[in-house]
C-alpha cells in the first residue's frame, strides 16, 4: 500500500447497532444442527474416530480496535450454551482505541467461530484503526502467524481499478501451510453491487440468507436475504474456478451464503467498550457469515490433516474444490434467487460438504491470482498503488435496519 501523497481515506458514518434483546436469537446447539454441523466425524489412525470441531486449526479474525470485553464476554457465551473453554489470542495493534460498531463486530466473529469449531484456536488480530493500511497491516500480521489456515474478514472495500494490486495479500505467503481468506459480501443488497476483498479471486466471499428453523432443529425455509450484496466485479474478471458457473466476464459474488438476515439472528452477549454490564443481542449480517465459514474450512483442514493431507490454500484448492461440489449435496441451493447466482453455490450441508473438501486435490487448471501465476498483475512494488484506497469498514446488517449515511473526505494517511 505504500506512502502516497494526498491519498484520501472515506470515513462512512455509521449507524450504530440496535440495541435489543430478543427470544428468536439462534443458539449455537439450533445453527450446528441445522447446517449439519453435528454430524462431521473423521476416522484416526487407531481405527476410532474423532468429532469435527476443527482441533489443531488456528482461525484467524480481522478487526478494528481494541475490544477489552472481547474474553469476558466470551466466557459468559460459552457457559451459556455449555461450550468448551476458547483457546483464544488477541494480538492487539491499537492499544487502548476502541469504537463500539467494531467492539461488537469482534465479539460475534470470535463467539460463533468458537460456537461452529469449538476445539479450533482463534487469533484476534485487532489492526489499529479502520484505516486501509491498518487492516492490511492486520491482515499481514495474521497470515504470517506460523498455524493459522483460515483468515475471518467482515469488513469491505468499495471497489476500485486498482484493488487487484492488493490481491496477493489474500494468498498463502511461501513456506507456509496452506491458508484460506474467508469475507463477508457486504450488506447494503444489490445495489452497491460487489465489494472487496469478497470479490477477489483468492477470497471466499460469503453471502446472506433469511433461515426459519423447524420445531425439530431442521431448516424450515431459507431464502435470499434481502440485504445480502451480491453481484459482478466492477474489474475482476472471471477465475477459472467460475467457468462452468457462470458465463459473464467478470468475477461474480458470494460464493456461498449462510444465515445473515438479523430478524433470524444468532445470540451473542457483548459488553460495550466503557460499560461494566453486558448484555444477549440477537445478530447476524453476512458478517455472520464470514466466521462461520471460516470454522467450516478449519473443521475441513482437520480431516485433511487426520489424512495425512495439508490445509487448504484458497485459491487452489479451496475455492475450486467448492465450484466442483456445485449441485451435489454439499449445498442446499437457495430458491428464488434471482439472479440464480445471486446465492452463489447456496448454503453449507456442512456433513456432506465437509469430507469433499478433505478429499480434495489440487486443480491443475486453478493457479492462484499474484505474483508468479500466469497472467498476473504486477506486484504492488511494480505497479502504482492506487490513488485512492477506501477504507474497510465494519458491516452493518446486524441491525434490524441497516444503511449507511453519506461517506465524508478525511485526510490522507
Amino acid at each position: 500500500m505504500g506512502k502516497i501523497a494526498r491519498r484520501r481515506r472515506l470515513v462512512p458514518t455509521i449507524n450504530g447497532l440496535e440495541d435489543r434483546r430478543l427470544l428468536s436469537g439462534y443458539t449455537p446447539a439450533r445453527v450446528q444442527a441445522a447446517y449439519g454441523f453435528s454430524g462431521v466425524s473423521f476416522a484416526t489412525a487407531d481405527g476410532g474416530t474423532v468429532k469435527g470441531d476443527g482441533a489443531g486449526q488456528t482461525i484467524a479474525i480481522i478487526a478494528s480496535y481494541h475490544n477489552p470485553n472481547l474474553l469476558s464476554d466470551l466466557q459468559v457465551f460459552d457457559q451459556a450454551n455449555g461450550l468448551p473453554t476458547a483457546d483464544v489470542t488477541v494480538v492487539n495493534l491499537a492499544g487502548d482505541a476502541t469504537d463500539p460498531t467494531w467492539a461488537s463486530e469482534s465479539a460475534m466473529d470470535v463467539q460463533w467461530a468458537h460456537a461452529l469449531a469449538p476445539a479450533a484456536a482463534i487469533v484476534l488480530v485487532e489492526a489499529k484503526s479502520d484505516s486501509g493500511v491498518d487492516v492490511m497491516a492486520a491482515v499481514d500480521a495474521a497470515r504470517s502467524i506460523p498455524a493459522v489456515t483460515v483468515v475471518s474478514m467482515s469488513f469491505g472495500f468499495t471497489e476500485t481499478p486498482g484493488q487487484r494490486a492488493f490481491d496477493p495479500r489474500f494468498t498463502t505467503p511461501p513456506g507456509h501451510v496452506g491458508i484460506t481468506f474467508v469475507a463477508a459480501s457486504g450488506d447494503h443488497g444489490p445495489a452497491g453491487g460487489a465489494m472487496y476483498p469478497a470479490s477477489s479471486p483468492n477470497v471466499l466471499g460469503v453471502g446472506g440468507t433469511t433461515v426459519q428453523l423447524g420445531a425439530a432443529g431442521g431448516v424450515a425455509s431459507e431464502s435470499l436475504w434481502s440485504q445480502s450484496a451480491r453481484g459482478p466485479s466492477r474489474y475482476a474478471p472471471r477465475p477459472a474456478f467460475q467457468s462452468a458457473f457462470q458465463r459473464g466476464p467478470r468475477r461474480t459474488t458470494p460464493d456461498v451464503v449462510f444465515l445473515g438476515d438479523p430478524n433470524t439472528g444468532v445470540e451473542v452477549f457483548h459488553t460495550p467498550p466503557g460499560s461494566t454490564e453486558g448484555s444477549w443481542r440477537t445478530f447476524a449480517g453476512t458478517s455472520l457469515g464470514s466466521p462461520a465459514w471460516a470454522a467450516i474450512v478449519a473443521i475441513a483442514d482437520q480431516g485433511r490433516a487426520l489424512a495425512g493431507k495439508g490445509s487448504l490454500d484458497g485459491p487452489s484448492q479451496t475455492l475450486p474444490a467448492l465450484y466442483a461440489l456445485a449441485g451435489t449435496t454439499a449445498f442446499r441451493r437457495i430458491a428464488g434467487a434471482v439472479p440464480a447466482a445471486a446465492a452463489g453455490l447456496g448454503a453449507p450441508n456442512v456433513e456432506a460438504l465437509v469430507p469433499g473438501l478433505v478429499e480434495f486435490t489440487t486443480a491443475s487448471a486453478a493457479r492462484p491470482s499474484g505474483p508468479g501465476a500466469r497472467r498476473s498483475p504486477p506486484t504492488p512494488s511494480r505497479r502504482p498503488a492506487p490513488r485512492s484506497t477506501p477504507a474497510p469498514r465494519p458491516l452493518p446488517g446486524r441491525s434490524l435496519r441497516p444503511s449507511w449515511g453519506p461517506a465524508r473526505v478525511d485526510r490522507g494517511f
